[in-house]
């Protein structure tokens, strides 16, 4: 499994936080959420951060589905 990259985020002057995978909006942070990711992108790797923040990130499953019955 690759590591996520294309990530970026802007902190605005409300303090919402904006995501963007490779340029287009990925997800909004507003709150006590985009207070904590900020904290959690200084400290670690914040582009599996910002993969899991947004959802986009793969689960290790996708070659089992594509087989599965229900998906043919």
């Amino acid at each position: 499994m690759g590591t996520p990259s294309g990530f970026d985020f802007t902190q605005r002057s409300d303090g919402s936080v904006v995501i963007t995978h490779h340029g287009a909006v990925a997800t909004v942070l507003r709150g006590r959420r985009a207070q904590d990711f900020v904290e959690d992108a200084e400290s670690g790797d914040d582009q599996e951060l910002m993969a899991r923040v947004t959802g986009n990130y793969k689960h290790g499953n996708e070659r089992t589905a594509r087989h599965h019955p229900r998906n043919r």
